[in-house]
């Protein structure tokens, strides 16, 4: 069964893919979207949109629908494992910057409010990319068989993109040889957290929280990998050095509904498109989640190659102009991200020790000009 389609194919419903689909219907450009999963549903975990991502959804005229669905976070804390502080940082000059708040958010739901915006007519589900050929224009052919020409795709599949992998020089996905483990449960968290997030940094581990909702809360625990780990690791017990706070977290969280996950990334790749193709999101730059930066970062890709297409640039000159815009900071994260997991990482007595005391030292300049960085758009 062949399908004829718009001139523009965005495989994977991702947020990134359903962000740039959203930028170029605002823009008069319509595209489908092909997604390997059978439904847009609230899976997975929590999510924090930080104010590079939500200055994108004001642009969009979305960050409202946002805020509302999220939680606002202003203040960002890495503490040791029993909670006592050693970096805190305040978003409010940044909230009154750029009139938006950091919004913490369970990823399907936002994944929802993008999915209604762009209208489910343009989003094709269950249609799992197997193969991709470029002839005069793309040939795709999907697992149940149908196929589809288009003249322009924008791959937003993955870390394990097949656009990647069959149209683009062979990449390497990087392990960092670390577990994690994401929940989301309700419980009625101590108010003192109530507009944070928090990551708790021990030996070899780490565990982060925040509110994602009036009654919900997303947390995650990251380990150094050992072989004797599996989705039946007893967390309370491995992580029983840490505060009660995060424990009743844990235990508050029905285990069918945690997630375990190996932290991968991609090592930076230099070619993100060719011809008329291109790739967006993590199938360009998979990061760690150290800085909380992937989603976000794929929110920048879709605002930025929206807004070349919208300025009626030709879609191979537009996607040469995105590469060359984003390459620099997403690389930047995606590095950035990588060092910052491993120091956090230390099981090292007199590592860790070093660790927290620079932690706690950072000059208020760095950590700004760090921000600034990271939440400027282009």
């Amino acid at each position: 069964m062949t399908h004829t389609t718009s001139p523009i194919t965005i495989i994977g419903a991702g947020i990134g893919g359903l962000t740039t689909a959203l930028a170029l219907k605002q823009q008069g450009i319509q595209a489908a979207i092909y997604e390997s999963s059978p439904e847009i549903k609230p899976v997975g975990a929590g999510i924090i949109m930080a104010h590079n991502a939500m200055q994108v959804f004001e642009k969009l005229g979305i960050h409202h629908t946002i805020e509302k669905a999220g939680h606002s976070i202003s203040h960002i804390k890495i503490t040791n494992a029993q909670g006592a502080i050693l970096s805190s940082l305040d978003l409010s000059e940044y909230e009154q910057k750029y009139g938006v708040h950091n919004i913490a958010i369970h990823r399907g739901e936002l994944q929802k409010i993008l999915a209604e915006e762009i209208g489910y007519d343009r989003i094709h589900l269950n249609k799992r990319l197997s193969q991709i050929e470029k002839k005069e224009i793309y040939d795709l052919t999907f697992e149940d068989g149908s196929t589809l020409k288009s003249s322009f795709v924008i791959g937003a599949d993955g870390i394990k993109s097949v656009v990647r992998e069959q149209l683009f020089p062979k990449s390497t996905i990087r392990s960092a040889n670390q577990k994690c483990w994401r929940g989301i449960c309700e419980i009625q968290l101590p108010q003192k957290y109530h507009h944070q997030a928090i990551e708790a940094w021990g030996k070899g581990k780490r565990f982060g929280f925040s509110k994602i909702s009036d009654t919900k809360v997303y947390w995650f625990a990251v380990v150094n990998s050992k072989k004797d780990q599996t989705e039946e690791t007893d967390l309370a017990s491995l992580f029983g050095e840490f505060h009660s706070d995060m424990l009743d977290l844990i235990l508050a969280t029905p285990k069918e509904q945690i997630i375990v996950n190996d932290i991968i990334d991609l090592k930076p790749i230099s070619k993100w498109q060719d011809g008329n193709s291109c790739l967006l999101g993590d199938a360009a730059h998979a990061t760690t989640p150290n800085l909380g930066q992937g989603a976000c970062q794929a929110v920048e890709d879709a605002y930025v190659l929206g807004k070349l297409l919208a300025q009626g640039m030709p879609f191979e000159q537009g996607c040469k102009e995105y590469e060359k815009i984003r390459v620099k900071k997403a690389h930047s994260i995606v590095n950035t991200s990588w060092a910052l997991g491993k120091m956090a990482h230390f099981e090292n007595s007199a590592g860790i020790w070093l660790r927290n005391s620079l932690v706690k030292n950072i000059p208020l300049s760095v950590n700004r000009k760090q921000l600034e960085m990271i939440f400027t758009l282009p």
